[in-house]
């Protein structure tokens, strides 16, 4: 008896250690790594797939970080996505250059393409994903070290405990499935969608003018201090606003344009096909968003009838980006609008004086039924007034 316990304990130190999991992987190694390594197999599974197509979307926003750790690019420009979420300070910046904000916008679209090519392989076949959130994490020092501050959660507030958390969860797991792949298709295409905004309108020659200006401005000061806070508390702010005015003042690309429309439509349809998957699961497993008979994986507390009233906001946009109904203006009446279509396929230059009286709009105003506020009200009411938080989360 003793020599077969003897045995058996050898057999089981010998024996494989279990095998990591994905989510273990990404822990160990982080995004890049683990990306390579499964666009590289021959043959991989639909949860292989899935994997690849959200190493690729998280990649793209690590790698939108990582551009603006090195080029100390703060958390403060609220009004651009990815650009607003905190990270990590890097005392030894290298000076923001124009190209670089080019630079981030077509490195993200290319990894939301990217991330779609994986999503196309996987189709609606089923799968199975679990995910541990604590286990992702985006090397924003370029050391290949998690670091404080890396880690999501931190980073997109997942567990900020925000007015929308119903109940914490200490150690949040996922179970990914094929609805989930709609949502994240659809989120590509926001993404791509802001991406080919923004290049449409050639922003580096604006931002090159500003910076200029703004290093003139500061060489006027010499030795003696400001006499008021008011450059420390909006300087920067005034800057990025003048960036903004300045690029819009350009005439579009239109080619980009309606590469952005394109991407818009696309976005809507996505998440209408995750939302018909989702009402279809009849499980109730640590769901990414839930449908009226689940329950969040995050905790967070979605009130019945949220995909419905959501839905109804995303039938008004793609009114609006289809020209069936208007957007009102202030000046044109209660029986015209602006069809948002043909300022998509024929681009101007936005200068706010001639938009806000109204003669800038002109050519794109015409007669018929104009978009009400009921769909987003309904749906504000609805999430007790966190309605951008769902937004945002619910795309």
């Amino acid at each position: 008896m003793r020599s077969i316990a003897i045995s058996l304990a050898l057999a089981l130190a010998a024996a494989p250690a279990a095998a990591e999991t994905l989510s273990q992987e990404i822990a160990r190694l982080g995004l890049a790594p683990v990306e390579v390594r499964l666009a590289a197999l021959p043959s991989p599974t639909n949860e292989e797939l899935f994997a690849l197509a959200g190493l690729r979307f998280l990649g793209g926003v690590e790698a939108a970080l990582q551009l603006r750790w090195q080029t100390g690019v703060r958390a403060d420009w609220s009004e651009l996505p990815i650009l607003r979420l905190p990270i990590p300070e890097n005392p030894g910046a290298r000076p923001f250059a124009p190209e670089d904000f080019t630079a981030l916008l077509i490195g993200l679209d290319n990894q939301m393409e990217s991330s779609r090519e994986a999503l196309a392989q996987l189709g609606d076949k089923p799968f199975a994903l679990e995910i541990r959130l604590a286990d992702l994490w985006f090397d924003i020092n370029l050391n290949d070290v998690r670091d404080a501050g890396e880690d999501l959660a931190s980073i997109a507030g997942l567990m900020g405990g925000g007015r929308i958390i119903g109940a914490q969860v200490a150690d949040p797991v996922i179970r990914f499935d094929a609805a989930d792949a709609a949502w994240l298709s659809a989120y590509t295409h926001f993404l791509s969608g802001f991406a080919s905004t923004a290049l449409a309108f050639d922003p580096e020659p604006a931002i090159q003018r500003v910076l200029d200006s703004s290093a003139a401005i500061y060489a006027l000061w010499g030795d003696t201090p400001p006499p008021n806070a008011m450059d420390m508390m909006f300087g920067r702010q005034v800057d990025r606003i003048a960036m903004a005015l300045f690029a819009l003042s350009n005439t579009p690309d239109k080619t980009q344009a309606l590469d952005a429309h394109t991407h818009l439509l696309t976005m809507i349809r996505e998440n209408r096909r995750f939302w018909s998957l989702v009402a279809l699961e009849p499980d109730n497993d640590r769901e990414w968003v839930p449908n009226d008979a689940q329950v969040s994986g995050l905790g967070i507390v979605m009130p019945p009838g949220t995909g419905e009233r959501w839905q109804a906001v995303l039938a008004d946009a793609e009114a609006l980006l289809q020209g069936e109904i208007l957007i009102p203006h202030w000046r044109f009446g209660a029986e015209a609008g602006i069809n948002l279509k043909k300022l998509f396929e024929n681009p101007p230059p936005i200068d706010l004086v001639t938009f806000i009286q109204g003669e800038g709009l002109l050519p794109y105003a015409e007669k018929g039924t104009r978009a009400s506020l009921l769909a987003w009200n309904e749906f504000a009411r609805l999430v007790s007034g966190d309605a951008m938080v769902f937004a945002v989360f619910l795309n």
